[in-house]
C-alpha cells in the first residue's frame, strides 16, 4: 500500500472515543502475538512478554513502571506485522488551529510500528495544510480520510458519508490531500501513503461508490476501504458484500472490506467471498482486541485460539486501565474512559447486575482490581460473547443540507456554508 508491507492485510478501523492509544497498542500486541514464529520479526514479543506481565494472569503493577510498559522494538516504519492500527478520526481545521485535545490525539505511541492516522474536514485547503503539518512534525507514516462517517451532526451540514455525493468537493479534498501529501514526503525523504474510506452511497438510490472510487484511484489514492452500508443504513441490517467484490473488480489499486467482521471466520470468509485485499475491523473489536490475534493466526494458515477465559480478560482489563492512566495522566479521567471498555470486555460473562454496575462507576485502578477480583474468574469464554458488536439500530433517515440531493455539483450557496460541517465536529 505505497511503501507500506501489510504483513496481514488487517486494519483496526478509527472509532471516536475508542482507538485512541492503548486500545490500539493492545489490539497490535495482541495481532502480533498470532503471527507464526517464522513470520515474527526479531524482537515482536508475545502479548505477555510486550505487555510487563507473566504468561499467567497477574498485576499489571503499578502505571508507570518501566517494566509495565511496551518496550519498542526498532523495525522499519514501512512494516506492519500485524496489519494497521488507525487513530481516532481527527479534524483537519482543529489541527491546524493546534487544537490541544486534537494535538493529543495524533501523538503517536512510541511503541507503533507503523503510524496510521484518519482525517476528516470539508475544506480542501485546510486538509492539504493538515496533512502537510502531520508530515512535517513526523506524526504518521499513513494518512486515511474518512468519507464514511454517517453521523447526523456530521452529515447533515454535508460531511462524511454525504459529501461524496457532491464530486467536485471530493475530488477537490483527495486531490489536495494526495497533492500535500506527495510534496511534504518528498521534503521529508519519505512516501506517506494517501487511502480514502467511503460508503455504498446515501441510499439505494443515491450511490456514489463507484465515482468516488474511481476518482480516488485516479488521484493517486494508495488503496479504498469501503463499509458496505449506504448512509442510511447507519449499521443496521446486513453488510453488502457483493458491493466490496465490484469495487474490487472496478478498481487497480488494493480494495478493502468493511463491515460485518466479528470473528476471525468473518474476516475470512469476506476474503473468500469478495477477493478483496484486505479486512477493516471497527465495531467487532469492541472489547475483543485478541480478534486481531485470531486473524492474523487465520490468515497465516494456523489455527484460531480459544477464546479467553474471564480471568485473562481481566487481565487485559487491568493493562489496559493502567495504560489508560499513563497516556492521559489523570486517573479520574482515564477510567470514565474505560467505563465503556469495560461492559464490553464483559458482554456475556455470567456478572451480575449489581457487580456490573459497580464496575461501571469505578473511578480509581484500585477500584477497579478490586471490583474484578470479586467476580468468578473460573468462567470460560462463553457463546454469548461472540457475534455481532455494537449498537446496530435501524435504518435513519438521510440527514443532508436543504437540496443537497438536487445535483451531485456544489452551488455557491452550498459552497459558502461547508465550513459549518466542522463546527463543533
Amino acid at each position: 500500500m505505497g511503501p507500506l508491507r501489510l504483513w496481514t492485510p488487517v486494519v483496526l478501523a478509527p472509532m471516536a472515543g475508542v482507538t485512541d492509544v492503548p486500545f490500539r497498542r493492545l489490539c497490535r500486541i495482541m495481532g502480533e502475538s498470532g503471527l507464526p514464529d517464522h513470520l515474527r520479526p526479531t524482537g515482536v514479543a508475545s502479548w505477555a512478554a510486550e505487555s510487563g506481565q507473566a504468561a499467567t494472569a497477574s498485576s499489571p503493577g503499578t502505571p508507570g513502571e518501566a517494566p509495565n510498559e511496551p518496550r519498542h522494538v526498532a523495525i522499519p516504519r514501512v512494516d506492519a506485522p500485524a496489519g494497521l492500527y488507525v487513530t481516532e478520526m481527527v479534524t483537519s481545521r482543529a489541527l491546524v488551529e493546534e487544537n490541544e485535545r486534537t494535538l493529543e490525539m495524533v501523538r503517536p505511541d512510541p511503541a507503533e510500528r507503523v503510524r496510521s492516522l484518519q482525517l476528516y474536514g470539508v475544506d480542501p485547503a485546510v486538509m492539504a495544510r493538515a496533512a502537510t503539518m502531520l508530515i512535517e512534525r513526523d506524526l504518521t507514516d499513513h494518512i486515511d480520510l474518512n468519507f464514511g462517517c454517517p453521523v447526523p451532526k456530521v452529515t447533515r451540514k454535508g460531511g462524511g458519508a454525504a459529501l461524496p455525493w457532491k464530486r467536485d468537493l471530493f475530488a477537490d479534498l483527495v486531490g489536495a490531500v494526495v497533492r500535500a501529501s506527495d510534496e511534504a514526503g518528498e521534503r521529508a525523504g519519505r512516501e506517506v501513503p494517501v487511502t480514502v474510506k467511503i460508503r455504498i452511497g446515501i441510499d439505494s438510490t443515491h450511490e456514489t461508490a463507484t465515482d468516488a472510487a474511481l476518482t480516488a484511484q485516479k488521484l493517486g489514492a494508495a488503496a479504498l476501504t469501503l463499509h458496505a452500508r449506504t448512509q442510511n443504513q447507519h449499521y443496521a441490517g446486513q453488510a453488502h458484500w457483493n458491493e466490496i467484490a465490484r469495487l474490487k473488480d472496478l478498481l487497480d489499486i488494493p480494495v478493502f472490506g468493511n463491515g460485518d467482521v466479528f470473528e476471525a471466520a468473518d474476516a475470512m470468509a469476506m476474503l473468500e467471498e469478495t477477493g478483496c485485499d484486505g479486512i477493516s475491523v471497527g465495531r467487532g473489536a469492541q472489547g475483543r482486541p485478541w480478534i486481531f490475534r485470531d486473524i492474523v493466526a487465520a490468515y497465516h494458515g494456523g489455527t484460531i485460539p480459544a477464546g479467553p477465559s474471564l480471568a485473562e480478560v481481566v487481565s487485559v482489563i487491568e493493562r489496559h486501565g493502567a495504560w489508560c492512566v499513563v497516556e492521559q495522566g489523570d486517573e479520574g479521567r482515564a477510567l470514565r474512559e474505560m467505563r465503556k471498555h469495560i461492559g464490553w470486555y464483559l458482554r456475556g460473562f455470567a456478572v451480575g447486575g449489581p457487580q456490573r454496575h459497580a464496575l461501571s462507576m469505578v473511578s480509581t485502578l484500585q477500584e477497579l482490581r478490586e471490583r474484578l477480583a470479586d467476580l468468578d474468574l473460573d468462567q470460560p469464554f462463553p457463546p454469548a460473547a461472540r457475534g455481532p458488536r455494537g449498537r446496530a439500530g435501524g435504518e435513519k433517515t438521510p440527514h443532508l443540507p436543504d437540496g443537497w440531493l438536487d445535483q451531485p455539483y456544489l452551488t455557491q450557496r452550498e459552497r459558502e456554508r461547508l465550513h459549518l460541517a466542522e463546527i463543533g465536529y
